[in-house]
């Protein structure tokens, strides 16, 4: 049963007040039309508790805004969503189409900092997140007593004399809840083996994101990648307000589990009861990457499951942990991705990091 405005509910005592269930619930494809955005396919979905996002499907089916009753999850950059035939693979300038949002991925084939690996130069992040979805559908119906909507799409990164790799990611949510579930499934559908390297970029911003707010995790250990990141890196986990000229500083995170294998992990305003949680398998994203960008305009905290670092592929090379696929192998990685809305909620997530730990 759905939970909605403080009570249960029956799929029939919500049928006969709702002419349609859009009502409450549901998944609309749309398109862009000003700006660098124009022409860009989404689907927006809410589920009737006041959580809403967008899925960008010619963004690699990532997710832009998300919000639950006005209050926004992520952070969004200056670029806006700029459509795919804009992207610039060289060098950094990635970053001219990094519209921030609430998900992005990184990978297929690549991910993390500009490289020169076996002869071929790497832009930062790699094609993923710019390639638009295929064979795009969208879902909306009961499942007994609960309400599901979903959009569902094929990714694929190719090229002749290289790499055919197809991502199928669905996006899912159920009635009266502030979540969402991220499902992929990724196959090597070439003839030789390719490297894979994935990494999904939550970047969540103000207002879980403000002075005081805190990263909670069942962090074992946190490594700063570099000399930027050494200073202050007892602080790792707290946040400040805007800070003129402000670098980047980059930790990796050794997490702990749950008896099932899965790590919960959020940014959590407590003054505001409010916060962003990911909650995914440790097997599938063995890998965990914090981005704080406390800096004016780029005000952000990227949470980072992956399968890699970002130091860029030929580093993770060189280290001995780059993944492979295989022809005809198949990986799945599933994610949980809402909203804390009440400090209650908050209490339950630091009770589940001691038990972790």
């Amino acid at each position: 049963m759905a939970r909605l405005f403080g009570r249960e509910w029956s799929k029939d005592e919500l049928v006969r007040r709702a002419g349609r269930m859009s009502q409450l619930c549901g998944v609309r494809l749309g398109e862009l039309g000003d700006g660098t955005e124009r022409g860009v396919r989404v689907a927006d979905l809410w589920t009737g508790s006041g959580f809403a996002f967008t899925v960008v499907v010619d963004r690699g089916m990532d997710i832009s805004a998300a919000t639950w009753q006005g209050r926004s999850l992520c952070w969004h950059s200056s670029t806006g969503v700029v459509a795919p035939q804009f992207y610039e693979p060289e060098g950094l300038a990635w970053l001219r189409g990094f519209y921030g949002g609430l998900v992005v991925t990184c990978g297929l084939t690549y991910a993390g900092a500009p490289c020169e690996d076996e002869d071929e130069s790497l832009g930062l992040h790699g094609r993923f997140s710019n390639l638009p979805a295929s064979h795009v559908a969208v879902e909306e119906g009961w499942q007994g007593e609960d309400y599901r909507v979903s959009v569902r799409g094929q990714v694929r990164e190719t090229r002749v004399f290289g790499e055919n790799i197809c991502l199928t990611r669905t996006v899912s949510a159920n009635l009266g809840e502030n979540r969402f579930f991220l499902h992929d499934a990724v196959e090597n559908e070439g003839f030789d083996p390719s490297e894979h390297m994935i990494l999904y970029h939550i970047n969540t911003g103000f207002p879980a994101v403000d002075d005081g707010a805190e990263l909670v995790s069942p962090t074992l250990e946190a490594t700063p990648r570099d000399a930027e990141a050494e200073k202050g890196k007892e602080g790792y986990a707290q946040f400040h307000t805007p800070t003129p000229g402000y670098a980047e500083k980059v930790y990796y995170h050794e997490m702990a589990t749950d008896k099932a294998g899965q790590v919960w992990a959020a940014v959590v305003n407590r003054e505001l009861g409010f916060g962003a949680y990911v909650k995914y398998a440790k097997a599938q994203l063995p890998r965990f990457t914090e981005w704080k960008m406390l800096g004016e305009g780029t005000y952000v905290v990227g949470m980072e499951p992956a399968n890699c670092q970002v130091e860029g592929r030929d580093k993770e090379r060189e280290r001995g942990g780059l993944q492979f696929l295989q022809p005809g192998e198949r990986r799945e990685y599933a994610l949980e991705i809402g909203a804390l809305t009440s400090a209650e909620e908050i209490a339950e997530l630091d009770a589940w990091v001691k038990r972790a730990k």
